[in-house]
């Protein structure tokens, strides 16, 4: 029956809500959709009004006038405001069927596998709300994993460590299912988050999260340079002394030590993982390794500090940045096979 009644239906949609981005899959033509999971919002008489969704919105962050925020609907992973992340979700979905109207789809949805039941619920009534017929729930490292390409059916261990926006899922799966799985809050918006901190206390230099964002991206890494200062970058912030523009300069060792933090939970993270594993399914993964997904297994040199503590070989997947979405697509198109995936596949 579950596989007769998928059967009959076209257009569904796979969708990674990040706290950073929102990626969507429709079926039959792949990834179709890539852009920020942010929200401009006006405050009109004690109501809120949408002005913009996605990549627009996010060009107003740090430039907005009092009276307009440009907020993240989702933060950690789950739903901080529900209004929003619901125009979010209807307006993604009615972009990628080029602004017509169409018959509520089918949607397959990733939740962190730490999120609660209500958070679940939150996004499954979200999604519900902006038009889905009827929705399915995935975590999001069995969709990394799927994503990856690792053989999550079979009867051998594969481990997935998925670095999104706002959590770090590790998890070890086998036969279809979830044998360990570990969500902790540290992601990219912890480690911008670290940056803008460090900044501010070393430089008294008050920046913004793009201006966090870039140095990550530019000058970002795991571990300390092997000499001096490494790559240097200027950016520009305001003097928080005297409340003027001001530019300096940060090296890769500043920003390295800044991020040892987070950086140090996702290895711990890893680290407990491997300890819960089951001693058969360790065999596996000293074979396999861990393959990293997300946009934070992109940080400079995360994937030797781990390969460095855990002793494992460690892989980033070929396209980190939409493994989840490619994951979802895939268990959406081939729902048989994955069947057992879905945490409300009844």
């Amino acid at each position: 029956m579950f596989n007769k009644v998928f059967g009959l239906l076209s257009a569904d949609i796979g969708i990674d809500i990040g706290t950073a981005n929102t990626v969507v899959y429709v079926k039959g033509r792949g990834i179709v959709l890539n852009e920020p999971s942010v929200v401009a919002v006006a405050s009109v008489k004690g109501r809120k009004q949408i002005l913009a969704i996605g990549n627009e919105a996010k060009q107003m962050l740090g430039r907005t006038p009092g009276k307009i925020d440009a907020i993240r609907p989702l933060r950690d992973g789950v739903i901080a405001d529900f209004e929003a992340a619901e125009q979010m979700i209807r307006h993604f979905i009615r972009k990628v069927h080029n602004g017509h109207g169409f018959a509520g789809p089918q949607v397959v949805v990733c939740v962190p596998s730490g999120a609660t039941a209500v958070e679940r619920r939150a996004i499954r009534d979200a999604t519900e709300s902006a038009g889905a017929r009827r929705v399915f729930l995935i975590d999001e490292p069995v969709a990394a994993a799927i994503g990856a390409g690792l053989p999550v059916t079979e009867a051998t261990a594969s481990m997935v460590v998925d670095i999104g926006g706002g959590t770090t899922e590790v998890a070890v799966l086998s036969l279809g299912g979830v044998v360990y799985c570990r969500s902790v809050r540290v992601g990219g918006d912890k480690m911008d988050e670290a940056i803008s901190t460090d900044i501010r206390r070393r430089h008294n230099l008050l920046i913004g999260e793009p201006t966090a964002e870039r140095i990550k991206h530019e000058i970002g890494s795991a571990c300390l340079p092997e000499h001096g200062e490494g790559r240097i970058v200027e950016i520009t912030g305001r003097d928080l002394t005297y409340g003027v523009p001001k530019i300096v300069r940060v090296s890769e060792r500043e920003i390295a030590q800044s991020l040892a933090e987070p950086v140090g939970a996702v290895i711990q993270a890893v680290d407990e993982a491997l300890h819960q594993t089951e001693p058969e399914l360790a065999a596996d993964l000293v074979e396999k390794g861990i393959v990293l997904t997300g946009g934070g297994a992109l940080l400079a040199n995360l994937d030797g500090v781990l390969r460095y503590t855990t002793g494992l070989p460690v892989l980033i997947a070929d396209n980190p940045l939409t493994s989840v979405a490619m994951g979802t697509g895939r268990a959406l198109d081939q729902m048989a096979a994955f069947e057992k995936v879905f945490l409300n596949a009844a």
